[in-house]
């Protein structure tokens, strides 16, 4: 199967078998998605959403965060990963967002990775849910389950993953490609033990054909 067939294939799974697919992090603004990603690195989605009923009551703008005390900030996500890093990065984001955007959340790429603790991906999931641009955004979700299916070919990087599959997929799709990928490989194709019969693309998934081969080589 040749590698646009195989995007249309899964394409389509997807759009038949999850035809809604959204960020499972809670948020009622771009200033709490932002932070909710932030918190995300890393960290499970539903500890993150533990956490933030608490700091939005404590910090519910970029203006209220950018005045907090770090030991503060610290004491009510220390439950997620790197506290301390996160905690910097919070406070400086929304320092910057006050004096360099006019306390609104960027809707570039580009300016938004320059604010403290925003990395591509993270810029790729704000303008893609926020301000619905076509944009991919690669976690280690969609690293993976683009490698094992054979929609990224030696990808060493998530931009190079990024790219491999801006090529195939429809711009107008992008935004929901993100979220199919990563709720596979949350939910379906996961790290350890992928639950291969269970997965609708098993037929055309390069990794489940690999481990197939080599399981009838050994019998």
């Amino acid at each position: 199967m040749g590698k646009k067939e195989l995007f249309e294939n899964v394409i389509a799974y997807f759009q038949a078998s999850m035809p809604v697919a959204e960020t499972e992090l809670h948020y009622r603004s771009a200033y709490e998605l932002l932070v909710a990603v932030i918190l995300s690195a890393q960290c499970i989605d539903k500890r993150v959403n533990t956490i933030t009923p608490t700091f939005f009551e404590r910090y519910p703008t970029a203006e209220f965060l950018s005045k907090a005390l770090p030991a503060d900030v610290f004491e009510i996500i220390r439950s997620c990963s790197y506290p301390n890093n996160k905690t910097k990065n919070l406070i400086g984001m929304a320092q910057t967002l006050i004096s360099k955007y006019n306390n609104i959340v960027p809707s570039d790429v580009d300016d938004l990775q320059k604010l403290p603790g925003v990395g591509r991906k993270t810029a790729n999931v704000i303008v893609s849910v926020v301000y619905n641009k076509p944009a991919l955004a690669v976690d280690t979700h969609v690293h993976r389950v683009a490698a094992r299916i054979g929609l990224s070919h030696n990808a060493k990087t998530p931009l190079a993953t990024e790219k491999q599959l801006v090529a195939f997929i429809p711009e107008n799709l992008l935004s929901i490609a993100h979220h199919w990928l990563i709720l596979h490989g949350r939910y379906v194709c996961i790290a350890r033990k992928p639950k291969c019969n269970k997965c609708g693309l098993s037929n055309i998934c390069g990794y489940f054909v690999k481990q197939n081969t080599e399981a009838i080589k050994l019998a």
